[in-house]
């Protein structure tokens, strides 16, 4: 469900194809309901040896980190800080990724290519960038943590399952028609610096 609360966009799981349609590349979103930090070893887990996620993410979000829990009482636990890690180490797995598990949000710390821009164009998925030095800040955006799986691959890499409220703000970097800001703004940014350069070169020709 995607609804307009306080001048925020709101992302409500389960998230439908159709509810992110009107979202585009720049927009700021918000989320709330499940999401799962979901890094590395999850991903070569499920891609590379063919193993079922014991979560499931379907219509629901992901999140590239690798967070610090406080554990607690009966199984219990808290989220003290979780920062977002590099997206692109997941690139080369997250066309499958997304294909297998049908997750609809993906959060994590800069760009990523042309296996997530097919992903996110094919299925009907978003990539987003959660702004980094903000681990914190982010954790209390975490209301519960609903679920631990996978927890032999220590704290980092374990799959943790929470409950966020309003968890953001997330940067819309890849949107469901496969439009992707940041290889956009290269492209910018290389007109820009091609322009300025041949303005300098001018200026300082006469050096020898």
């Amino acid at each position: 469900m995607v609804e307009r609360i306080n001048g925020k966009t709101i992302l409500t799981t389960p998230i439908s194809a159709e509810d992110l349609k009107g979202i585009k590349i720049g927009d700021i979103v918000y989320l709330n309901g499940s999401m799962t930090t979901c890094r590395d070893v999850a991903h070569r887990r499920l891609v590379e040896e063919g193993r079922e996620l014991p979560v499931d993410v379907r219509n629901n979000a992901i999140f590239h980190a690798g967070p610090i829990i406080r554990p607690l009482e009966n199984d219990k636990f808290e989220m003290v800080s979780v920062g977002p890690t590099t997206s692109m180490r997941m690139e080369k797995f997250e066309y499958e990724f997304v294909k297998e598990t049908g997750v609809r949000v993906i959060i994590g710390k800069g760009g990523m290519k042309e296996n997530t821009e097919r992903a996110c164009k094919e299925f009907g998925a978003i990539h987003c960038v959660f702004p980094a030095g903000n681990a914190v800040v982010a954790a209390t955006e975490v209301e519960e943590i609903v679920r631990a799986e996978w927890r032999d691959l220590g704290m980092p890499e374990t799959l943790w399952n929470c409950r966020v409220k309003e968890f953001g703000p997330l940067i819309v970097s890849i949107d469901a028609e496969g439009n992707n800001w940041f290889e956009q703004q290269k492209v910018e940014f290389n007109k820009k610096k091609d322009a300025a350069t041949e303005e300098i070169c001018k200026q300082v020709g006469f050096i020898k």
